[in-house]
């Protein structure tokens, strides 16, 4: 080390940059580390890797698709390539080409099955992680065609209650198609099936193409090869589509004739297509006549590659079952609102299948484990009763502990110990399960590391004596900086870590941790009594030093989830007054940092803010939300401001389902310290209402708890069926307006 240290690369990089006309690499990444805090973690290796691998893609989509427009792409590359539609990015000195305007997709999946096909908002089809896809074309002999990517418009909706299908219906003067999508069970083997219905208006071929692309941009297909015994075809690696029925006729494809489609137009069929650039394509053509309906069924095997980081280390797999049978113990809602009501449900499924090992954030782009999502995934879990589920992660959050006690998915992610000892807290309070979250040792050492942690030079100006040390904030707040988010999640997580040891009888280690509390939530008051109100107002920015922008957001969690009640309540509703103020789209929180777009989850969070504060507003904010999900009830991380489309992150968001989840459930129940309020989110127009409502079964801290209300004689009967765990705590109902009311304990 100490001669790569002696060697004066440094020199000779300079130089060589130089010399061919380069700018200095060092002195460029040194004028970059200036906008940040100094941090011992500049940029995450996990997310850098993360990133490479997003713009590989995306120079593979700048190499093909711009000199290739006579193909048909799907959806989000016809729009976004198209000068004429609000979606078009120009190319010009784009270093990559990448889904920046219609990140939306729906998981495909059954309980019990790791694997998740997607399905885009026209009906294309990926069956496997990050592979190649199935479109669905009616060509017909003379005049227009329907190719269901190029279509402005089209009906998508998820079909739930039992089943997990995802719906699209196309149409044009050609003909219209129905497709429906779902994994099955089928003889032990998880099958994607795909069934269509063609209704033509005109003579045609309807094709089934397979294409070299996905919601990301290009997959390589190197090989396909149709056999007629079976009726089916082979994808590289012998990966088989069965149909029910065998194609009338075959084409194949490759780079050098173009895509399949000229072969399907020019009548030239062929079996079998080898493609050294990996752009094979080909399609099974079926005839149909003006006037008649085609029927037709595709089956895929869904193969399980484990893309799923650590799965090998994680909890056991899950056992194979239904969706009736896997959501039975799930939180219902019933409300007279239909939109809410569909969101939840769709939410809840989206939630049951990324939660079946690790909770993950997402069946496509972010399939992998971050703790910062899994905790918060987690809280909503026990919301929706579901504590087995909890149990098991944290169980395997033991895997993920360094010696040091450090909880570490990815480097710089400070927030993460906090976060684990508050779900553990939190587990254990709902469940009555003291000693059943973390061992005592893990949540002890998570505790001392948070302590370890914390500067306390007393060289260090006092803004930022006694905080965390600037950090990569995956909530994406800014560059690296002294983050206010990842105080209030340590502190909080101190706090939890003394409850559990004081539950399990550890009075010395809980004595020890809650004077480690006291003395970080001195150090934070402190910060932010240096606050000068010239540069921040009343609000509390994201960092010490920061003005007020859309980073402050990540401040708020001091009220929500956490409610730390030492912070000011006067400042967290100027910090939301100013957020809704000067970042806010289209009803919804516009995160300018990175996202650049409307985000659900942290606009449901605000919502919690404003609903726990009494401050009728936050019924806007719900309903903003579940008028940018999808039409099949999902979000994307973030969402374009003008498109309404995924601009950022996976295109179904497990976080964004959670927060949903646990706003309708603020609607039912609020837990004080000692008492249960019932009610208390519940809009007057429901109340106004007759159709009777419900929720649960969920936890609360005294328990497991569901709540019925039925309207008799204009007045609202409101049963609470509990399992309490502890001493019963005062129930009150808090109906808006003052409805009648009056109140069951069951």
């Amino acid at each position: 080390m100490r001669l790569f240290n002696l060697f004066p690369w440094r020199f000779i990089v300079r130089r060589i940059a130089h010399r061919q006309g380069f700018l200095d690499p060092l002195e460029l990444l040194a004028r970059l580390r200036r906008f940040s805090q100094p941090s011992e973690v500049q940029e995450p290796i996990e997310l850098i890797r993360a990133g490479m691998l997003f713009h590989a893609r995306g120079l593979l989509n700048t190499k093909v698709i711009q000199h290739n427009l006579d193909w048909i792409w799907p959806y989000w590359i016809v729009r976004q390539f198209s000068p004429e539609d609000r979606s078009f990015i120009p190319r010009a000195f784009s270093f990559s080409h990448v889904n920046l305007t219609h990140r939306n997709w729906t998981a495909l999946g059954v309980p019990g099955c790791l694997e998740m096909p997607i399905v885009d908002p026209r009906g294309m089809v990926t069956p496997h992680h990050d592979d190649w896809s199935v479109d669905h074309w009616f060509v017909a002999d003379e005049g227009e065609s329907l190719f269901p990517s190029t279509l402005v418009e089209a009906d998508q909706a998820l079909i739930a209650g039992g089943r997990h299908c995802v719906e699209t219906r196309c149409a044009n003067k050609a003909a219209r198609l129905d497709i429906s999508s779902e994994v099955l069970w089928s003889d032990g083997e998880a099958v994607l099936e795909t069934r269509i219905q063609v209704k033509a208006a005109t003579p045609g071929r309807f094709v089934v193409a397979i294409r070299p692309c996905n919601p990301e941009g290009i997959q390589f297909v190197e090989k396909v090869a149709f056999s007629e015994e079976g009726c089916l075809l082979e994808v590289d690696k012998g990966t088989p589509v069965r149909f029910s029925s065998c194609p009338d006729t075959t084409y194949t494809s490759n780079y050098e004739h173009g895509d399949v489609l000229s072969l399907v137009r020019g009548g030239v069929p062929s079996d079998v297509i080898s493609c050294d650039v990996g752009l094979a394509t080909a399609g099974a053509g079926y005839r149909v006549e003006a006037g008649e309906t085609l029927n037709l069924t595709y089956r895929i095997p869904v193969v399980e590659d484990a893309p799923i980081l650590n799965l090998k280390e994680g909890p056991e797999r899950p056992a194979a079952a239904g969706w009736d049978a896997h959501m039975r113990d799930w939180a219902r809602i019933r409300i007279p609102n239909t939109q809410f009501r569909e969101i939840h449900e769709s939410s809840l499924q989206t939630l049951a299948l990324l939660s079946q090992t690790d909770i993950l954030p997402g069946p496509y782009t972010y399939r992998r484990f971050w703790f910062r999502d899994a905790c918060i995934i987690g809280n909503a879990l026990l919301g929706l009763g579901q504590e087995a589920i909890v149990r098991k992660s944290l169980k395997a959050f033991h895997k993920r502990q360094r010696v040091d006690g450090y909880f570490h998915s990815q480097e710089g992610e400070w927030d993460s110990n906090g976060q684990v000892l508050w779900l553990a807290d939190r587990y254990e309070r709902v469940t009555g399960r003291t000693g059943d979250s973390l061992e005592t040792k893990a949540l002890y050492r998570a505790a001392r590391w948070i302590e370890r942690k914390r500067r306390r030079t007393r060289a260090e100006k006092e803004p930022l004596r006694g905080l965390l040390p600037a950090g990569f904030s995956a909530e994406h707040l800014g560059p690296n900086d002294f983050y206010y988010w990842d105080d209030f999640w340590g502190a909080a997580g101190l706090r939890a870590a003394e409850a559990l040891l004081q539950r399990r009888g550890e009075k010395d280690k809980a004595l020890e941790v809650g004077r480690m509390a006291e003395s970080f939530e001195t150090a934070i008051k402190a910060s932010l009594a240096t606050l000068k109100e010239s540069r921040v107002g009343q609000g509390i920015p994201a960092a010490p030093l920061r003005r007020m922008d859309s980073g402050a957001i990540g401040s708020m969690v001091a009220d929500y989830p956490l409610k730390l009640d030492w912070v000011s309540s006067d400042r967290l509703l100027a910090t939301a007054d100013w957020l809704m103020r000067e970042s806010f789209h289209k009803g919804g929180f516009f995160q300018n940092m990175i996202h650049s777009g409307i985000n659900a989850y942290l606009t449901l969070d605000l919502a919690q803010t404003l609903l726990s504060y009494g401050d009728s507003r936050y019924m806007d904010l719900v309903q903003a939300t579940a008028d940018i999900a999808s039409p099949t009830g999902k979000w994307p991380e973030a969402v374009h401001p003008q498109t309404e489309g995924g601009c950022m992150g996976d295109g179904e968001h497990a976080w964004a389902a959670a927060e949903w989840c646990q706003m309708m459930r603020a609607l039912f129940i609020e837990e004080g310290e000692e008492e249960l309020r019932i009610g208390k989110g519940l809009p007057s127009a429901w109340l106004e209402q007759a159709e009777p409502m419900a929720f649960g079964p969920t936890l609360t801290s005294w328990g497991r708890v569901s709540i019925e209300m039925v309207k008799e004689d204009n007045t609202w009967r409101v049963s609470v069926e509990s399992d309490w765990h502890r001493s019963a705590p005062v129930v009150k109902v808090c109906l808006r307006d003052d409805a009648a009311s009056s109140l069951n304990l069951n």
